[in-house]
């Protein structure tokens, strides 16, 4: 845990503050959005900018029987109108992916349905939602946002998930609090998707150094491990999320001396990174799904998602870089 007496992270850094400062200029954003669907580079790792194109670029992992998960982008709306119309987008996309029997399901992120605006609003929203998705006999992940949503976020998964049963949250392992988190939602059995986190958080909330969280991911992934093997641990499903090979190879080695079987985990990775590695995990027969972006809020969304952590552009020149060699030895 963080001492007392740190001082809040307030460092600035110019590479993120022109970035988000860009994320917020029309121009900039519709120019980049024309040329990145133009040219393709956008196109691997957003599926489209509608449910259909993004249902046409699942296509071949619906042939290849290999699961999804659906994000429409945007989030922070600014009506209740906005709120209910990304309610009606979610179930649309429920009712799609079973018309074009594809095995998906979908991420909710609770600003898109107004937690910000309207918090018991967005409850009734997520419970319809959740409510529609069990009808069809499928699921719900809710993103984790900023550590401010965190708790509001929990108490939502918590009532919809003790309604319905098939409600999946998000956990990050670079904040302090993860732990007690997992613990709390234990006996309401809800799967947990286990990630690093890409907010700028404080040294109050967060761990900063990546050996830091590193270190707290593996500490959280056995403790949700060591909860599938109890008496009480029946129905969890952990999904690991993460695009680390070190994590990946520690999640392997643990998973085969724990003998776990496959419908209690999954590991989870982003369209259009690390294919090499989504390749070795599926290799190994390991159950997978693939998170899908799409939408056409997805320029201000990858552009905020890059100042949150500018960390994340290296991160993806790494990713072109090693799958480039990897394709260039064989």
């Amino acid at each position: 845990m963080a001492s007392p007496t740190k001082k809040a992270n307030t460092t600035t850094n110019p590479l993120r503050n022109l970035i988000f400062w860009l994320s917020t200029k029309k121009r900039v954003t519709q120019g980049i959005a024309r040329l990145g669907m133009r040219y393709g580079f956008a196109r691997r790792f957003i599926a489209g900018e509608t449910l259909d194109e993004a249902l046409q670029a699942i296509a071949p992992f619906s042939q290849a029987r290999q699961p999804v998960i659906l994000n429409h982008l945007g989030e922070n709306v600014a009506t209740r109108d906005e709120a209910r119309n990304a309610r009606d987008s979610y179930v649309q996309i429920l009712r799609s992916l079973r018309q074009a029997g594809i095995d998906g399901n979908i991420a909710v992120k609770l600003t898109q349905l107004g937690l910000d605006l309207d918090p018991p609003l967005c409850l009734s929203l997520t419970r319809e939602i959740a409510a529609a998705a069990a009808a069809m006999r499928n699921s719900i992940e809710i993103d984790m946002e900023g550590s401010a949503y965190t708790e509001a976020t929990l108490r939502i998964v918590e009532t919809v998930q003790a309604e319905q049963g098939n409600a999946g949250v998000a956990v990050q392992a670079y904040l302090f609090r993860s732990q007690a988190d997992l613990e709390r939602l234990a006996p309401l059995k809800p799967k947990i998707r286990l990630v690093k986190g890409a907010y700028r958080e404080s040294t109050f909330m967060a761990f900063q150094r990546k050996s830091e969280v590193d270190a707290n991911y593996r500490k959280l992934l056995d403790q949700m491990f060591d909860q599938l093997l109890l008496p009480s641990g029946a129905g969890l499903r952990v999904a690991i999320a993460t695009h680390d090979p070190a994590l990946i190879d520690y999640a392997c080695a643990r998973i085969r001396r724990l003998r776990l079987m496959p419908h209690q985990y999954e590991f989870q990775m982003l369209l259009g990174i690390r294919r090499d590695l989504q390749q070795n995990v599926i290799s190994q027969g390991h159950p997978f799904r693939v998170y899908v972006p799409f939408g056409e809020a997805w320029v201000p969304y990858f552009m905020r998602r890059l100042s949150e952590r500018p960390a994340n552009i290296s991160f993806v020149l790494r990713t072109l870089l090693a799958e480039s060699k990897k394709t260039n030895s064989n």
